[in-house]
């Protein structure tokens, strides 16, 4: 592999996705928290209300891309459909399930 790619694929991104499918009350947030902190990212990961899951990852790209990969591994779960893209940088402290009042 050249230094140019290499580089790309190293390069530090955010990406936001929400996740469709059965993925709610399926312990689906604790799975992404999981794999997050697993392959050294940050973010969130929080239910929406209209029974999607929402996250925003931190880290290099080819971790973010393992990431994606790997959702339709978590146990119970059902991933029908994944929108990401990546987004401005953002900082997190570590990867966190966000509850919403």
């Amino acid at each position: 592999m050249s230094g140019i790619e290499d580089t790309a694929l190293h390069r530090v991104i955010t990406v936001e996705a929400y996740v469709s499918g059965k993925v709610q009350g399926v312990g689906f947030r604790a799975c992404v928290r999981n794999i997050a902190a697993g392959l050294s990212l940050t973010g969130i990961v929080q239910n929406l209300d209209d029974g999607r899951v929402f996250f925003a990852a931190t880290g290099d790209s080819a971790s973010i891309d393992k990431l994606i990969s790997s959702l339709h591994e978590c146990p119970r779960a059902i991933v029908k459909n994944i929108d990401a893209k990546e987004v401005p940088l953002r900082n997190f402290e570590g990867f966190n399930i966000v509850r919403i009042p």
